[in-house]
């Protein structure tokens, strides 16, 4: 019973003082007029800030039943001839309980509802916030005991704010959108923190920034900053040191990642890399920004599954500008190709695909890249070193040296864009490589065995690789020892026909010819090859032929002369025979001459005159298509 008392009296004791508590509230509502309220106010934040409140729209005091200033349409900005640097839709001053009963007003935090924040950078790269920055500074300057100001208040929200960067030197205007953010305002500490979230070309970004001492930074003095972004299209976070004077410079550890640097780029508003890949991406490094260059130190990047270490330097100008070395230990190229075709898909056809160097421009690119391994589609290249060059759009790739198709390669490609398309130019050399992989691999064309030299330089301007090669001029080597050509037996066929000139079977193609020495040169003109030498000699034949190649079509129009030796012993030439290979490049036709074979079979010579009538000349005609399997020349039907 005396327990139950005691409760009762004790909730009745409560309930008084908070009766007492409210009267007193509405007491003070009545003792406290609004114009003290704004005052007391305006000057905290004065005094917290530096900024001195420029109020142009209605203000309202709520002292019952709980303490709030709101203020609308604030700016803080003196400079009232151009855009306010700061600007606040609705500021709300709630105002703390007890000192209110005491009849002090004293702010507990403070609300932004829709401010506007724009930042402005000259043509020189002074900003608009100069001067709101000084007055910052001097009002979060420490002060003695004696001298400290009682500022209340160390919290600041902001609800659906809005950020504008303008770059009047670059011409660019950015934008941030729905920002909600809890500022933790260095009122009782030297630190500052920022904490929420903003909207940027569509995606909502999570922030986090943490400044050790909010006035060194603001005075330009070295200070720790911690920041981490985070949303759908990467992945930031920065922790280290930054100071401005006499220049701006910060240091410290860099990590970003995005699931695919390609949508990373296009978000930001970048022209994406024309070609495949760039897709999951990482970097970690040391930092340092300074005088306008973003330098990085062990550098540790992943791109497409490959992984490289090496510094990187990026500086922001009206070009960006990005220069580097990096070394891997492998890298697969192949979907950075995937889309760069030279032959059309499951044809014989160049490729017709538009080539697209729209991404090129806007950014200049010095790139020193060496791996022990490199993958390229099905080829597999040792050790390789490349420079990339991309200045005013013109990409140049030069090719130091690559162990590559058994030998080496070096030499330089390089793109360009034009009215016409793409104006390329490239000099390549193949030392010591394996014939049939290389040529294959490139060009389509498997028909030499064996290790060989291969050079060629050539330019040309089209729209595509088939417009490409109707404009292509240069020239083209290739020499090789100990190899053989796939397709044709020429000693058999030879030696076949040496004996029986008439018995030539239907069938020409099959087997291979072994060969001591291979050399060939070719002059392109407007993209016809047209043979300058091209001779074949092994032990038992020699080749030699004159004519032309289409590189657009793809097809041989040649014409020569094999011969047979009697024996190793005896150089001299046993049986000679005219032929010409006509036919497109992967599956060319070689057919011989039948007037030779006519000539040099006894019974058949006579028939040489005889069709000279036109009766006589038909039944030849289809003779020696029996006997060849091919239609007879119109020198023999008169056609």
């Amino acid at each position: 019973m005396t327990a139950a008392l005691g409760f009762k009296r004790l909730g009745m004791a409560i309930a008084a003082c908070v009766v007492a508590g409210f009267g007193a509230l509405a007491l003070m509502s009545f003792l406290i007029s609004p114009d003290s309220a704004r005052d007391a106010v305006k000057a905290e934040i004065r005094a917290a800030t530096g900024f001195d409140p420029i109020l142009r729209g209605p203000i309202t005091v709520s002292l019952f039943p709980y303490g709030a200033v709101n203020f609308t349409d604030v700016i803080f900005d003196n400079n009232l001839s151009t855009d306010p640097a700061f600007s606040v839709e609705r500021l709300t001053a709630s105002l703390r309980l007890l000192p209110l009963l005491l009849g002090r007003i004293e702010i507990a935090d403070i609300s932004l509802a829709r401010p506007h924040v724009i930042i402005d950078f000259d043509s020189t790269g002074r900003s608009n916030w100069l001067p709101l920055v000084d007055m910052l500074a001097s009002a979060l300057k420490p002060r003695t005991s004696a001298s400290k100001s009682a500022v209340s208040f160390s919290e600041i929200r902001i609800s659906q704010g809005t950020i504008t960067l303008r770059n009047r030197a670059r011409g660019t205007v950015e934008t941030l959108h729905d920002i909600e953010m809890s500022l933790a305002w260095p009122s009782i500490s030297k630190s500052f923190g920022a904490t929420g979230r903003f909207n940027w070309h569509n995606e909502t970004l999570d922030a986090n920034i943490t400044i050790s001492d909010f006035f060194s930074a603001l005075t330009g003095n070295r200070s720790g900053l911690k920041f981490r972004i985070g949303g759908a299209p990467l992945k930031l976070a920065f922790e280290g040191a930054v100071s401005t004077q006499p220049n701006l410079k910060v240091e410290g550890t860099l990590a970003v990642d995005s699931s695919s640097l390609r949508d990373t780029l296009q978000w930001t508003g970048q022209q994406p890399f024309p070609g495949g890949g760039f897709g999951p991406f990482a970097l970690k490094a040391q930092t340092n920004l300074t005088a306008g260059t973003f330098s990085l130190s062990n550098v540790h990047v992943e791109l497409d599954g490959n992984a490289a270490e090496g510094v990187l330097a990026f500086a922001a100008t009206n070009h960006d500008a990005v220069q580097g070395t990096l070394a891997a230990e492998k890298i697969d190229l192949t979907p950075y190709i995937a889309a760069v075709r030279l032959l059309a898909t499951n044809t014989r056809a160049w490729d017709l695909q538009p080539i697209d160097l729209d991404g090129l421009a806007g950014i200049d690119l010095d790139l020193r890249l060496s791996s022990r391994q490199v993958t390229i589609g099905s080829a597999k290249l040792g050790r390789t070193a490349i420079a990339a060059n991309l200045r005013d759009g013109k990409l140049a790739i030069t090719i130091g040296e690559s162990e590559a198709f058994g030998g080496t390669i070096k030499g330089s490609l390089e793109l360009a864009k034009s009215e016409m398309g793409t104006d390329l130019k490239t000099q390549l050399n193949f030392s010591d490589v394996d014939l049939d992989q290389s040529l294959g691999d490139i060009f389509g064309f498997r028909r030499i065995e064996g290790k060989g030299d291969i050079s060629f330089a050539v330019e040309g301007s089209g729209a595509n690789v088939q417009a490409l090669t109707h404009t292509l001029n240069g020239a083209a080597k290739l020499s090789s020892g100990k190899g053989a050509l796939t397709g044709f037996n020429i000693e058999q066929l030879l030696r076949r026909l040496e004996r029986r000139p008439l018995s030539g079977g239907s069938n020409f193609r099959g087997g291979r010819t072994p060969f001591d020495s291979l050399n060939v040169a070719l002059k392109i003109i407007q993209g016809i090859a047209n043979v300058e030498e091209m001779r074949l000699e092994g032990a038992a034949v020699k080749l030699s032929l004159t004519g032309a190649m289409s590189i657009p079509s793809r097809d041989f129009d040649l014409k020569g002369t094999a011969s047979l030796f009697s024996s190793a012993s005896a150089p001299a030439a046993g049986f000679e025979l005219p032929f010409v290979v006509q036919g497109p490049w992967d599956d060319p036709m070689m057919l011989p001459d039948p007037q030779s074979l006519i000539r040099r079979s006894g019974a058949a010579a006579p028939l040489l005159d005889a069709v000279k009538d036109r009766k006589a000349r038909e039944a030849v005609k289809s003779a020696i298509e029996r006997l060849t399997g091919s239609p007879a020349p119109s020198s023999l039907t008169g056609r």
